[in-house]
This record gives C-alpha cells, sequence and structure tokens, in this order.
C-alpha cells in the first residue's frame, strides 16, 4: 500500500492492524506541533484543538489528528518515521501524561490554531480565543 493511501486509511480508521494507538498518535501531534515550546498550556492546547475537533466532527483524536492537511507535521505521510521522531523527544512521556490526563481548557474551546508566522486563509472567519507561546486559537 502506498504511503498516501496508508494514511488515508489509518485515518479513515480502515486499517486496524496497525500498531500504532490513538494515544500515541495524539502524543506525537502534540510534540511535533509544540514539543519545542516551553509556555505553559502549549501541548495542552494543541491537545485541546484536538479533542473539541473530535468531538464536533464525530471522529476519534487519530482521524483528527491524521486527517489530510490538519495538522501540518503529518503532511508528510510518513508515520512510521514521524511517530519514532516523536518518541525519542525527551517531551513525549509529558505529552503522553497529556493525552491520557483530565480535559484543560487553556483555549476557550478553541478547535483551530495556527502559528504566530502564519496567517492562514482561515482566521479572519472564527473568533480568536487566546494566544499560547507562539499559537494562535480560534472557535
Amino acid at each position: 500500500m502506498k504511503t498516501k493511501q496508508l494514511l488515508f486509511a489509518l485515518a479513515m480508521g480502515l486499517v486496524s492492524h496497525l500498531s500504532v494507538n490513538a494515544s500515541e498518535i495524539v502524543a506525537a501531534t502534540l510534540i511535533l506541533e509544540a514539543g519545542g515550546e516551553y509556555t505553559t498550556g502549549s501541548m495542552e492546547a494543541v491537545n485541546e484543538v484536538i479533542r473539541n475537533r473530535a468531538a464536533k466532527r464525530k471522529l476519534t483524536t487519530r482521524q483528527v489528528c491524521l486527517q489530510r492537511k490538519q495538522f501540518s507535521c503529518w503532511n508528510s505521510g510518513r508515520i512510521d518515521q514521524l511517530l519514532a521522531k516523536a518518541k525519542r523527544h525527551p517531551r513525549f512521556s509529558e505529552a503522553m501524561a497529556i493525552v491520557n490526563g483530565a480535559s484543560t481548557n487553556y483555549t476557550g474551546g478553541a478547535d483551530h490554531y495556527h502559528a504566530d508566522y502564519c496567517n492562514p486563509y482561515w482566521a479572519s472567519s472564527l473568533k480568536k480565543t487566546c494566544i499560547i507561546g507562539k499559537h494562535l486559537f480560534y472557535k
């Protein structure tokens, strides 16, 4: 199966035999998107966006993370390589604790965010809820 087909199948829940669980995918997303930020709530805020999108779209957190062009860290489609990179990060256990821990609300219910150096087309149509580190959050 080609990488793009595998990514689509994984995101849509069509591939169930892979050993990658949802918590690892979400924790990897936190690391790859905000693991280099040390502002309080940075990784928690990304986790909130993932959870809020999952609830809003009626998808699993794994599906939300791996949806095409939703989180730039996965855009290459190299899931195994990116997951291995995230697992080597010194904050991976912290990310896992966030994913498996109690819900937080640093973002006021945000379901979108972007880095401060971007200006995505959709930002002006949403309400900005907060800024945490180098990310702006919206709902």
